[in-house]
C-alpha cells in the first residue's frame, strides 16, 4: 500500500491460522470468564498479538494476502488504477 500499511501475511494458511488462534482466544478469554473469572482474560492479550491489533486489521490482511499478486497498482500524474497481473 502507499502508506505503508500492510497486514498481509506470507500465505494464506498462515494468515487463516492467526485467525482461528486470535479470534478462538479472544472467545475463549470472554467465554471461559463465568468458569474460572477474571483468570480467562489472559487469553485476551493472545488474541489480540495473532490478530496484530484488531479483528478488522485481520480482515485487511486477509484481503491483501488473497489479492497479493494478482493486483497492481499504477499511479502516473496523481492518478492510480489497479489493474489484474497477467
Amino acid at each position: 500500500m502507499a502508506d505503508g500499511r500492510d497486514f498481509s501475511s506470507s500465505s494464506l494458511p498462515r494468515h487463516l491460522a492467526r485467525g482461528a488462534l486470535g479470534l478462538g482466544s479472544l472467545v475463549a478469554a470472554l467465554a471461559l470468564l463465568p468458569v474460572t473469572g477474571p483468570v480467562s482474560l489472559l487469553l485476551a492479550p493472545v488474541g489480540v498479538l495473532a490478530l496484530r491489533g484488531c479483528p478488522t486489521c485481520w480482515a485487511i490482511g486477509l484481503v491483501q494476502t488473497i489479492s497479493r499478486g494478482r493486483l497492481r497498482r499504477t499511479c502516473v500524474d496523481g492518478r492510480c488504477e489497479l489493474t489484474r497481473t497477467p
